[in-house]
Formats: structure tokens, C-alpha cells, sequence
């Protein structure tokens, strides 16, 4: 038991009563063994805890095996963002405490009395002995092991599909909102832009225009609604522009001249271009039309804005479509570099709030995944999630695939998928590289890592008979993995 365990009461069982014997006796686990091989728990330790007292920590080491005699414990795991899930309860004459032992990992869960309980206690020479002497024992205490395992790998799998849709929900929730923020914006800009040029038509409807002044608006309509999206300028370039036309307009006496002035500059509009106006507009209908003109370009646009927008949110469901809906238990072909692509736009959010930098080097003929096994996006989420929170802020990430000929099986010539994912983080500590793929083991913060990640890629990655292979170092960490396309 644990040093930072409660204190309980204990005493060493020296000679077997008859109420021990009988206690025993109603444990399955022990059924099997005659009279005389009962005494041979003679010398362990009972112990009596009160309610609510701790047995068993979360990622200690594991040192005792626990018969329960009376009373119920409840076994508790303890969740990434503190909570903890509610796993089973242990009623008196059940076992525990063989599966890290034998599986040589630290506890998988906290374990504490829900009533007052009394156990007996046997440390890892006694537990061993116990394996040895009896054989019944032994292959009661394995067959319990295999159970537990299978449950502890199912919900360990179930832990981390929540935390994939986590990851999944996040995303969603980044991504979604941008592009609904921005197409309303934009919406609500649009509508003040067209009440604007509809007071500056009713204005003009007092004036005759000559021919001249309808050619020119004419022309710079048409200039404005050819030009959909702003054009490219570094900085410099735009400022300069925007600071020679606002002090063109300025000495025109325009009105608003410094709030216009980026709009149209924007799309190339200069002085020049507008010298048709300032000759056949003056005073107010020289203001009116640049101030309508500034108002088409705007719309023009906000329009643009708000079918990015939406193709943006069009993107989105199809990458969460192919996300949620790649393997379904039958067999199916699948494009790695779609389903890389969709995992990335998930997870883009992630990306922006650290401004990383993203490379890709999708192979262009990548051929496709013949298999009917399931669970490759979560691949990619755990690494890139991985890569992600391991670099600094301007980070850079680079995915490359491509395909290689099977070393494999000579006898049957196939390719084999390549995916590479680096990152230039602070990479794995050297003593840590041999157990990132072991259960529950992770580098980061508490509460921020599961440490069931990788093991679960593993895991993934054996289903579909391929590989993954890692190297780390400070500014260079890399992971490979390699998939067969035909899969048996």
C-alpha cells in the first residue's frame, strides 16, 4: 500500500481461526483448495479501513495483492481534467490487485472503501509463492487477469474516443465560429453598405447627369465589381497607397476621405483612375460619388467574405463527414491524404492560436487503403495533437506521405503507405522514449495527458498490420508509420 495512503489497522494473520477459515472458504478464487493448503495465508496481513479511507492511488507502483473479506470498495478513475469516472465496485470475497502485479504497470485507478472493510493483504513474495504452490490458484488469479485486462483495454479505448471527440468537439466549435462570425459581419455590414447607396441614389435623383459623368461612373462600376477580393500588398505597399489617395481625396475636399481611402485602394484604385470624377463631379456630387463608389467596392467584397464563409463551413462538414464516417466495419477503400487532410482541418484552430506553421507534401498518386479495420483518423489526431502542444508558439509541423514497395513478403509485391509527422518541439526526454507507447505513461502535464494516446495508435496501427517507428531529439521529433494497402 501506498506511503500516501490513509493509516488503517493491521496485524499480521500468524495462525488461521476458525472464522478466517470460514471467511475463506466463501471466496471463489480459493474454493478449490483443501483444508491444509488454506493455512497458506498465514502470515499476511489483515487490514480493517473506515469508509471513504484510500487502498489504491492512480499511477503508483504496485505492490500488494488484496483478498476482501468483508465490506465494498469502489474503484474510481481519475480523468485527465479531474474528474473521476466511476469504474466498479468490489464486494467482499472478490480478489484484486493481480493485473498490475503481473502485468508489471502502475494502478490504473484509485481505489477506496465505500463502507468499512476488512482485507487480507499479500505483498509480492507472498503473492508469488501463492502463484507457485498452487496450481488452481494460479489459474484462477490469470483467468481474473485476462477479464480485468480486456476491460481495462476496452475502457482505456472508450477513454480515448471521448477524448478524440473532445478534440473533435473543440474543433468544431473554433472552426464553425469564425466563419458564422465573419459571414454575419459581413451580413451586417452589407445592409448598412446598400442604406447607404440607396440615400446617395435618392440624393442623385436631383441632378441631371451629362454623359460624361455617367461614363465615368460607369467605368469605375464596372473596375469595382471586377475586383471580388482585395489585392496583394506587403504592408509598405498598402499604406503608401492608402496614404496618397486619402491626401488626393483630402485636398478634394471629399468627405470621409480617410475612412474610404482603404477601400478603394485596395483594388488598385489611384488618383488617376478617380481624375474623371474630380473633373466631372464637384462639391457635394464629387462626395456622393466616391462615397457611392467606396460603398459598391465594400459590398463587392463583404459578398466574397460571406461565400468564404460558407464554403469554409462547406469544408468543415465534409472533413467531419469523412472523419466520423471512415470505417464502418465493412471493407472499404480509403485516400490516406483525404483522411490526413480532414484530421488537419479539425484540428486547424489548434494551430492558428499558436500560429504554427503547417508543411504538406501529400504524395499526388498516393495509391488508396483496401481494408475493412477502423480507427485510422485517430492516428492522426493523437499525433498531430501531440505535435501540436509539443512546439513553442511559431512552431512548424511538416506531414509528408508517400509509397514505397513491401520489403515484407517478397513472395507477394505490394506498397506500403508511408506517413511521416515531425514537429520541431522540445522533443521526448531520452529516458522516456522506451514507454510512450506503454498504457497510461505520458510526458506532459497533469491533467493535461491521458497517457493512453499513443498506445491506442499502437494499438490501431497493429490492426492494420503495419508499423510505427519514432526518433526525438531537442527541435526534432518524428514519427513514420507504414500501412500495407492490402490488407488480409
Amino acid at each position: 500500500m501506498s506511503d500516501q495512503t490513509q493509516t488503517v489497522q493491521s496485524h499480521v494473520v500468524e495462525k488461521m481461526n476458525q472464522e478466517l477459515f470460514a471467511q475463506l472458504r466463501k471466496v471463489p478464487l480459493l474454493s478449490s483448495l483443501k483444508d491444509d493448503e488454506l493455512y497458506c495465508v498465514e502470515g499476511v496481513q489483515e487490514l480493517r479501513i473506515e469508509k471513504d479511507e484510500v487502498l489504491v492511488r492512480q499511477g503508483e507502483g504496485a505492490h500488494f495483492f488484496w483478498i476482501l473479506l468483508e465490506g465494498e470498495l469502489s474503484v474510481n478513475h481519475a480523468l485527465g481534467d479531474g474528474t473521476d469516472l466511476a469504474v466498479a465496485k468490489i464486494e467482499a470475497g472478490n480478489t484484486f490487485g493481480e493485473l498490475p502485479l503481473l502485468a508489471n504497470i502502475p494502478n490504473a485507478a484509485n481505489i477506496f472503501a465505500s463502507q468499512s472493510s476488512r482485507l487480507l493483504q499479500l505483498d509480492e513474495e507472498q503473492f508469488w509463492s501463492l502463484m507457485t504452490s498452487c496450481p488452481d490458484v494460479r489459474k484462477a488469479i490469470l483467468g481474473n487477469m485476462t477479464q480485468r485486462l480486456q476491460k481495462m483495454q476496452s475502457m482505456t479505448v472508450q477513454q480515448e474516443k471521448m477524448a478524440s471527440l473532445g478534440t473533435l468537439a473543440a474543433g468544431l466549435m473554433h472552426e464553425l465560429n469564425n466563419p458564422g462570425s465573419a459571414a454575419r459581419r459581413a451580413a451586417s455590414q452589407l445592409r448598412e453598405n446598400l442604406t447607404r447607396m440607396h440615400e446617395l441614389t435618392l440624393s442623385w435623383s436631383e441632378y441631371e447627369l451629362t454623359r460624361e459623368q455617367k461614363l465615368c461612373i460607369y467605368n469605375l462600376q464596372k473596375q469595382a465589381l471586377s475586383a471580388k477580393k482585395p489585392l496583394m500588398m506587403n504592408s509598405l505597399e498598402q499604406s503608401d497607397a492608402e496614404e496618397t489617395l486619402a491626401e488626393w481625396m483630402d485636398s478634394a475636399h471629399v468627405e470621409n476621405a480617410w475612412r474610404m481611402a482603404p477601400t478603394l485602394a485596395s483594388i488598385g484604385m489611384d488618383s488617376e483612375q478617380l481624375e474623371c470624377v474630380r473633373q466631372d463631379f464637384d462639391g457635394t456630387m464629387l462626395s456622393d460619388a466616391l462615397n457611392w463608389l467606396e460603398a459598391m467596392v465594400s459590398s463587392m467584397q463583404l459578398v466574397g467574405t460571406i461565400e468564404e464563409s460558407i464554403g469554409r463551413v462547406t469544408d468543415l462538414v465534409h472533413a467531419v463527414k469523412s472523419y466520423a464516417y471512415e470505417g464502418k466495419g465493412q471493407r472499404q477503400t480509403i485516400d490516406v491524404n483525404d483522411s490526413i487532410h480532414a484530421t488537419m482541418v479539425i484540428l486547424a484552430h489548434k494551430m492558428r492560436e499558436k500560429e504554427i506553421t503547417v508543411e504538406k507534401n501529400f504524395a499526388a498518386n498516393l495509391p488508396p487503403l483496401h481494408s475493412e479495420c477502423t480507427g485510422l483518423n485517430q492516428i492522426w489526431t493523437n499525433l498531430l495533437d501531440n505535435a501540436i502542444d509539443a512546439v513553442p508558439q511559431n512552431g512548424k509541423i511538416s506531414v509528408r506521405t508517400w509509397a514505397e514497395d513491401s520489403a515484407a513478403d517478397p513472395a507477394h509485391p505490394h506498397k506500403d503507405i508511408c506517413i511521416r509527422i515531425a514537429d520541431n518541439g522540445s522533443g521526448i526526454p531520452l529516458e522516456s522514449q522506451a514507454q510512450i507507447f506503454d498504457p497510461f505513461f505520458t510526458t506532459k502535464p497533469v491533467g493535461v495527458g491521458t497517457g493512453i494516446g499513443l498506445g491506442i495508435v499502437q494499438r490501431i496501427v497493429d490492426q492494420y498490420n503495419g508499423t510505427i517507428r519514432f526518433s526525438s531529439e531537442p527541435g526534432d521529433t518524428e514519427f513514420v508509420v507504414r500501412l500495407p494497402t492490402e490488407q488480409e
